[in-house]
């Protein structure tokens, strides 16, 4: 039996995604159920959130999170966990192949457990390509100050949203109006937050603005060159999770009816999950079969147990196509968009009897019906591989 001890958790956000901003935790969920459970195995975890540049690149990303680690891990194990982008963060970090970071900045490495990536596009997404443009870059901008208007005030900017929804959806995006209809809409949401946490928005907001190499490194071409450049770790545990949201049907829509804000979300969402549905035939995000082990009949079988249906290529989480998804053990799949694995979901509960800091908010509707027992099921899969990575480590395992 593993003796108790302190261990640590780096967590790494991904595309549109942020640490903290003011109070709000984007991991809150995570940290506290992971958390949870180490405690009743007789462990503390200790959880660290990136405060990372949101869509740079990897190896910009993956310095910081190096850094961190190196200031607060001491000599304790450490688990890395990457939502997203954020899961290559992790594995650019732990990968022998590295030579972006300082030796120095990587000494704790031999303290290394375990790897988890959830949602991560190890292949790419065709998404990336879209948002790589000049114009698709002010389309991020405009999901990330939802995201943040969403999660961290419970606010729905329909206005916004809805010229968001008509940049993603028309052919014409070069339309001038159109572009300078879509910056208004950036400001509006920044305005919605503004006596909350102007700064600190307008800063991550800014950042997003700066730089977009990660957008650049995600398309699937690119990541064809990423992955062959990535190597495992001897010695530690790499495990991952996926999932994909049902393209939606039309009885779905009828249920939005009386409800604009739903209406609009799921119509943003749909588009989204059309562009990530997009399967590039040199590039399809994807293993190889035969040079992956995860990229066989074995993993398809698991995939269509998991899922109770067998999918094609164009599944996807409204971000990242679900095979895109799948690195190491693939601890736990299922349906739910790109932001539910993280608690972010429709909660069901009477708001006023919820404390604010257990609310789970949902602002992008995508009808995948993920909820508090898939989540808790999620959870327990991620845990139990942590913690079974640091009852079977040894000493010198992992150098």
């Amino acid at each position: 039996m593993l003796s108790a001890m302190r261990q640590h958790v780096f967590m790494s956000p991904g595309m549109f995604g942020f640490g903290r901003l003011g109070s709000y935790n984007y991991f809150a969920h995570v940290e506290r159920e992971l958390a949870a459970r180490f405690a009743a195995a007789g462990h503390e975890l200790i959880t660290h959130t990136i405060e990372d540049l949101p869509t740079a690149s990897i190896r910009r990303r993956a310095q910081r999170l190096a850094e961190l680690v190196a200031k607060t891990s001491g000599s304790e194990p450490v688990h890395l966990l990457g939502h997203s982008t954020g899961g290559l963060d992790a594995r650019l970090v732990a990968s022998p192949a590295t030579r972006s970071i300082e030796p120095a900045k990587l000494a704790w490495l031999p303290q290394l457990r375990s790897v988890t990536t959830m949602n991560t596009p190890h292949y790419g997404t065709p998404l990336a390509s879209f948002f790589a443009t000049v114009n698709g870059q002010r389309v991020l901008a405009a999901l990330s100050a939802l995201t943040v208007a969403g999660l961290t005030l419970g606010a729905q900017p329909l206005a916004a949203a809805s010229v968001v929804l008509g940049y993603v959806s028309s052919s014409d995006q070069a339309l001038p109006f159109k572009v300078k209809a879509l910056d208004r809409s950036v400001k509006s949401i920044v305005g919605l937050v503004d006596d909350a946490r102007s700064p600190e928005v307008r800063t991550f907001l800014g950042a997003i603005e700066d730089d977009q190499g990660s957008m650049l490194q995600l398309s699937p071409e690119a990541m064809d060159l990423v992955v062959a450049g990535f190597e495992d770790r001897p010695g530690v545990h790499y495990q991952a999770t996926a999932s994909m949201s049902p393209t939606p049907k039309p009885q779905r829509w009828l249920q939005t009816i009386g409800h604009p804000w739903h209406a609009v979300s799921l119509s943003l969402f749909y588009a989204l999950h059309r562009v990530t549905a997009k399967v590039p035939e040199r590039y399809p995000c994807a293993a190889l079969r035969g040079l992956q082990p995860w990229a066989g009949d074995e993993i398809e079988t698991l995939l269509a147990k998991q899922l109770g249906m067998i999918t094609g290529l164009d599944a996807n989480d409204g971000i990242v196509p679900v095979r895109s998804q799948l690195w190491g053990e693939v601890v736990w799949a299922g349906f739910g968009d790109h932001l539910d694995v993280l608690g972010h979901y429709t909660d069901e509960r009477d708001p006023e009897r919820v404390a604010p800091e257990l609310r789970h908010r949902d602002w992008l509707v995508s009808g995948s019906h993920f909820g508090a027992r898939e989540f808790a099921a999620l959870m327990d899969a991620i845990a139990t591989g942590m913690l079974t990575s640091s009852r079977d480590s040894r000493p010198g395992r992992n150098s």
